[in-house]
């Protein structure tokens, strides 16, 4: 009996007409794709895209080497160098992050008791040799008061589950 049901599937191309009614039936529902360049999808307040160190509302930098991104980092992408300031605080004067290595764990920012290093929003960073992808603190800096108004936001956002 299955044999003669196949047969008759077949000769009346059965799975054409099953394709094609899939086909009619989402033609005419919104569509779903996003145009990229143009248009971007929602992302997770989670999100670890490209890294950031924050300042605080006066301007100076947050992070006091603890060095404690550095040391929980998998990867070994990360690289402090530290001494003393005049006032007997412990500032940073070497901050490097080596994104070919990172494999954006997230350990850094967690790790960090003042919420010095953030993975940021920015997934669009590209680059062509190697050599662009070595970020100092300068860089890091810098990409941070690009996005600090976000990354605020963001962070506000995940205290809760912290």
């Amino acid at each position: 009996m299955s044999f003669v049901r196949r047969g008759i599937g077949s000769v009346f191309l059965k799975e054409l007409v099953v394709g094609m009614s899939l086909t009619l039936r989402y033609f005419f529902r919104p569509k779903v794709t996003v145009n990229y360049p143009y248009e971007k999808g929602p992302l997770s307040p989670r999100f670890r895209g490209e890294h950031a160190l924050r300042r605080y509302p006066n301007g100076e930098e947050r992070c006091i080497a603890c060095k404690l991104c550095e040391a929980i980092c998998p990867a070994q992408a990360i690289t402090i160098e530290a001494e003393p300031r005049d006032d007997g605080s412990r500032r940073t004067t070497r901050y490097d992050i080596d994104m070919v290595k990172c494999i954006y764990c997230g350990f850094c920012q967690e790790a960090c008791p003042v919420d010095a290093i953030v993975e940021g929003p920015n997934f669009e960073f590209a680059a062509e040799t190697r050599e662009e992808l070595l970020y100092d603190k300068d860089k890091l800096l810098a990409n941070g008061d690009r996005w600090e108004t976000e990354l605020g936001q963001r962070i506000a956002a995940d205290a809760p589950y912290r």
